[in-house]
């Protein structure tokens, strides 16, 4: 009998060992990808992993329910959540398609009162759900807004006053009615835990008295972006009461300035010796940049995109920036200006040319293979680019990739649809087929340009790690997808649109769209008659159509593929068909 229990005394404390080892492991896992395959391990590591959660990520908020969520995770304090498909950013989703916040906000304040942090990307946010948000969780620290539409400036009063422990309110290009400036005044004077400001994008002029004060207040303030209606001298102010700041997006920098008010400027950013990361610069006037000289000589990331700069002044901060890792710029720096990141930033590890105006046909200026081919020669690098441009040929991409071969992601927008090698007339194939061929470590793709079905053939032969595919106004038939869905095993998203890809295409990924998080097809051949086959064939995957007005009953206009444990969802409007 006593050796029985002692046995038992024994075995239980072999269980709790390990138990605490696994949760020690735990411990040590990072992303979301590492903490499900963890779970997967066994029963002891599900449940393990299952308790000792306290961050979890949804890629698409229709994947799973709230319900489903708090009940394998209840203990969570941080949640990141995606909503509506990426091709909402060009109005390619009605505005009442979903993805609502609200009915997450009730299972969480149920089910997770201690919840600290939201991160929330395309989103439907509602000022009454920012009100609900702000008075349910009296621990709430984080909030950020990525893509959210649906609020306006009097949710962020309530998140300003009723928030005591706010560390961090990031809004990101977000589409905000703006009501009033002065949400910024209802922070109360007691408040001074704020780590990171940013309302860039928030249109309005705002309470600057109350802007200052909360600077004041706040010491541990480390991120500041605020808007254009922010003037220089204001942002001199700011400078002043927080030189500790290591993120910084000023304001307008056209205002002018006397001698004394420019001197100051200059002190005030000669006294921020943390600054790493630099944005803003609306409507830039050339004549004030050397007050930035004392912060570009430490900074990695440079944002630029909302900065029309020229050649010239793009030439004159680079000389100041060696170490930079992160730039994005317009394409108003033209060639010249590319030529100057090639011969400054040899660190340089991430690059984005935006259109200034992607709808001006007859624009004079733009950015040609000539400078991305000298940004390759001088930053070898280079593992994420997004690059616009009018036109490019085969052979400047097969030497770009030459040089940079560890590009992870690879962007390239040829803003004319179908538009071939320049030089040549020849189709785009060879180009990206260089691409895949030699950046083995490639995990995202958008194509563009004229192109055959080769280039997917070449896709899926080579493009072992490719996790995320955009393709538009290319392929020549059902082959090119079918390629791509039988050679890519690590494929999670893949947009297409205006592309001739029929039922045969889409029912060839009748084996993969369950491992794969969705799929997206506008304006090609996929009929009614397709996608109802595709969903009687995967019960576990949604299937919804969304129809255009005057479209041919069986033809299927937008569809969105995506897998589910929650089943269809209760909420979609009147134009999205659920199959």
């Amino acid at each position: 009998m006593e050796e029985e229990r002692h046995r038992k005394d024994q075995n239980t404390s072999e269980v709790d060992s390990v138990k605490q080892a696994i949760t020690k492991v735990l411990a040590l896992l990072t992303s979301h990808k590492d903490h499900n395959s963890a779970s997967l391990v066994c029963k002891d590591w599900y449940e393990a992993e299952r308790l000792s959660r306290t961050h979890v990520f949804i890629g698409n908020c229709y994947a799973v329910s709230p319900e489903i969520l708090t009940r394998r995770f209840p203990n969570i304090l941080s949640v990141t959540l995606k909503g509506k498909p990426r091709f909402s950013d060009f109005n390619l989703v009605p505005q009442d398609w979903g993805a609502d916040i609200h009915p997450w906000l009730v299972a969480f304040a149920d089910k997770y009162p201690s919840l600290e942090e939201l991160r929330l990307k395309r989103m439907s946010v509602s000022d009454e759900g920012l009100e609900f948000l702000a008075v349910s969780f009296p621990n709430f620290k984080v909030l950020s807004l990525s893509s959210c539409d649906g609020f306006s400036t009097d949710g962020l009063a309530a998140i300003a006053t009723n928030c005591k422990n706010l560390t961090e309110l990031d809004i990101q290009e977000s589409g905000i009615e703006d009501i009033s400036g002065s949400w910024l005044s209802c922070f109360p004077e007691s408040f001074t835990s704020l780590e990171v400001l940013n309302f860039a994008n928030v249109n309005s002029e705002v309470d600057f008295d109350a802007l200052e004060k909360l600077v004041s207040r706040c010491k541990s303030l480390k991120a500041l972006k605020v808007n254009k209606n922010i003037s220089l001298e204001q942002l001199q102010k700011l400078l002043v009461l927080a030189p500790q700041l290591v993120d910084l997006g000023t304001g307008s920098f056209s205002q002018e300035l006397t001698d004394d008010q420019r001197a100051e400027l200059e002190s005030a950013f000669n006294k921020c010796k943390n600054i790493h990361q630099l944005s803003g610069l609306w409507q830039p006037t050339a004549l004030y940049f050397p007050a930035l000289s004392p912060v570009c000589a430490n900074l990695t990331f440079l944002n630029l995109s909302y900065a029309t700069l020229g050649s010239s002044e793009l030439v004159k901060l680079l000389m100041h920036c060696p170490l930079l890792k992160r730039l994005w710029v317009l394409d108003t720096v033209e060639d010249r200006g590319l030529e100057a990141v090639g011969s400054s930033c040899p660190l340089l590890e991430e690059l984005r040319v935006f259109p200034a105006d992607p709808f001006d046909e007859e624009i004079t200026y733009g950015v040609t293979e000539a400078g991305f081919l000298a940004v390759s020669h001088g930053c070898p690098r280079l593992q994420y680019v997004l690059y616009f441009c009018q036109a490019m040929t085969n052979a400047a991409v097969a030497t770009i990739v030459r040089n940079c071969p560890n590009f992870t992601c690879f962007r390239l927008c040829i803003m004319n649809p179908g538009q071939p090698d320049y030089v040549t007339n020849e189709p785009m194939d060879e180009a990206f087929g260089a691409v895949v061929k030699t950046c083995t470590n490639l995990q995202r793709l958008s194509l563009s340009g004229l192109l055959t079905d080769l280039t997917f053939e070449y896709i899926g032969q080579y493009a072992k790690n490719l996790e995320l595919l955009s393709v538009a106004f290319a392929g020549s038939s059902d082959w090119g997808m079918q390629c791509v869905l039988r050679g890519c095993p690590k494929l999670r998203k893949f947009e297409i649109r205006d592309c001739p890809f029929g039922d045969a295409a889409l029912l060839s990924g009748l084996d993969k769209y369950e491992s794969m998080r969705s799929l997206w097809m506008s304006a090609c051949n996929v009929t009614m008659d397709g996608c109802k086959l595709l969903a009687s064939k995967k019960p576990r995957l949604n299937v919804e159509v969304i129809k255009e007005a005057e479209s041919d009953d069986n033809q299927a206009d937008k569809v969105y593929v995506y897998r589910t444990v929650a089943g269809p969802r209760k909420d979609a409007p009147t134009s999205v068909i659920t199959l």
